[in-house]
């Protein structure tokens, strides 16, 4: 049994090491702006420009988007396609099999993507904001695009516009007798719209509306959460006393 045991912790043990090398480089901590409204809002219309054109969000309807304090008005004006109704849930206009010819795979549904890609590295945000930031060119693949935290992606990068060209720079160092290259920082090949702390902003408001956008109700949970909790310690108290009222006189 102990054997078996230990072979378990080995076998998983060599899984994570095999799954941080195949996710490249640490993840970056996310800020956690679900709280902030305009945050929110620009990831919205962040999400509805750059990643609905290929992927849906099949579980998740426009007039939602009002929860976040854009108006129906507001989403009719600037967030709709123009067969799209203000009612329908936020699917992605590209042909599948397209999809498929031109990037070797279907475009994931990204309704609950901030969820389901948290792992050992971090929070699925995490992993969100260090991937959207990790992009550079490379003309080997069919995209010219990969990516430091998913090596080999099929997505290009088409945030590139707002962040330039950039380059991984890397560190040659010695390890168990051989030279190995550590990733180091980026060189600006060539600048963007913004600026990289205006990008990182404009980053991290998409993450945060992804991760609102996979549970719109969780801030509500939290907060309902908290006063229930503060209820039960009060109900506790109360409890408590009134059983030694009850008992005082008895010997």
């Amino acid at each position: 049994m102990k054997k078996l045991i230990l072979t378990l912790i080995a076998a998983l043990g060599l899984l994570v090491g095999a799954h941080a090398e195949e996710t490249g480089i640490p993840w970056d901590k996310a800020p956690n702006k679900t709280n902030d409204l305009a945050a929110l809002q620009n990831g919205a219309k962040l999400f509805v420009n750059y990643c609905l054109n290929c992927h849906s969000a099949a579980f998740m309807r426009y007039n939602r988007l009002q929860d976040i304090g854009i108006s129906e008005q507001q989403i009719k004006d600037n967030l709709l396609f123009t067969t799209d109704k203000v009612g329908e849930t936020m699917k992605a206009n590209i042909d599948a099999r397209q999809a498929k010819e031109w990037f070797g795979t279907v475009p994931p549904d990204l309704t609950l993507v901030a969820r389901s890609r948290a792992g050992h590295g971090g929070t699925g945000a995490d992993y969100l904001y260090t991937y959207l930031r990790t992009f550079y060119r490379d003309d080997t693949k069919a995209t010219g695009w990969n990516n430091l935290a998913f090596p080999n992606v099929a997505m290009p990068n088409v945030l590139w516009e707002l962040q330039g060209d950039r380059r991984p720079v890397y560190d040659k160092v010695e390890a168990h007798g051989h030279e190995v290259e550590v990733f180091k920082g980026w060189e600006q090949v060539r600048p963007g719209t913004m600026t990289t702390l205006q990008y990182d902003e404009a980053v991290g408001d998409l993450v945060s509306y992804l991760q609102w956008m996979a549970e719109p109700a969780q801030n509500t949970r939290v907060r309902v959460g908290v006063w229930v909790l503060l209820f039960l310690v009060m109900a506790v108290v109360f409890t408590w006393r009134l059983n030694a009222s009850y008992w005082k006189d008895v010997k």
